[in-house]
């Protein structure tokens, strides 16, 4: 028995041994911290088996079918019957749970549906696929990686995906960014990598605490995303005054439309009402004027 327990601890370790990859560099983290998250992690396996899980937004529970995991999918608008629905921003925190590892496991197996609170420091990873980019403000997004943190034991992992195309340093000063205000919540980040369409960071909860003004430090806007700004210039765009036409561009554009294939029919006459009058490019107002 103890034999099996150590080959599934080793196995289910697989992916974070991955992160100790030589080509990827971290974030000021040395060997020994990372031996010490290893070694936190095997003895949580030996205590319960499984490593417990939330993935926010988890649309259809992909984490479910991976036994090395005891998986908690929820989401606002759940996809399959496995995920609990769960409106995360205004999910309410309780006190942490003081019961053994086995009872803790079986109190996440028997939540209800839907989920309106849940105890702090109850998983060792939470993942964050594709969700902070659909908030329209960066303190939402803030707002989630707080819940995180509390969320979180300590020692255990934040990992969070988010959507992005373009080149590997097009918004490096954002990524900076974040990790500036995901680490003023009480965290470390421990692991990045940047794919052709997407970022992976992997953040460490180091702190049970974080500090209480934060707001005022203006962390929470530093979580921003290139949407933030395009939507503001947007809004100016609509807001600004539309210049006036004069009668001859009227006249120009009204003779745009008659040429369309589709010309009002009239039913009296049995004629189409295009105009007869042909265009040709000096009718053009600006070269007109010119």
């Amino acid at each position: 028995m103890l034999e099996k327990d150590e080959k599934r601890a080793k196995l289910s370790l697989l992916p974070l041994s991955l992160c100790t990859d030589p080509i990827q560099k971290h974030d000021d983290a040395s060997p020994a911290d990372s031996f010490k998250s290893l070694e936190e992690l095997t003895r949580l396996l030996h205590l319960s088996g499984k490593i417990r899980l939330l993935d926010v937004g988890s649309c259809f529970n992909p984490f479910l079918k991976f036994d090395e995991f005891l998986t908690v999918g929820i989401d606002i608008v759940p996809a399959v019957e496995s995920v609990y629905k769960c409106d995360f921003l205004n999910l309410q925190l309780q006190l942490p749970l003081e019961l053994s590892q086995d009872a803790v496991d079986a109190f996440l197996m028997q939540l209800s549906n839907p989920i309106d609170a849940l105890p702090k420091e109850l998983f060792n990873v939470v993942v964050f696929s594709l969700l902070l980019s659909y908030f329209p403000s960066p303190y939402q997004r803030w707002i989630c990686c707080k819940k995180a943190h509390e969320l979180l034991a300590l020692n255990g992992l934040l990992l969070i995906i988010t959507p992005d195309s373009s080149h590997q340093n097009r918004h490096a000063l954002m990524m900076k960014s974040w990790k500036v205000a995901i680490e003023s919540l009480g965290f470390k980040r421990y692991k990045y990598v940047k794919y052709s369409h997407m970022h992976l960071i992997a953040f460490r909860k180091i702190s049970i605490k974080t500090t209480n003004d934060l707001v005022s430090q203006n962390y929470p806007e530093m979580l921003y995303i290139p949407q933030d700004f395009s939507s503001l210039e947007e809004e100016d765009y609509m807001d600004s005054p539309s210049q006036a036409r004069s009668d001859m561009e009227d006249e120009q554009l009204a003779s745009y439309f008659s040429e369309l294939p589709d010309s009002v029919y009239d039913s009296d006459s049995g004629e189409s009402q295009s105009s007869s009058i042909p265009f040709h490019e000096t009718d053009d107002p600006l070269l007109l004027l010119s």
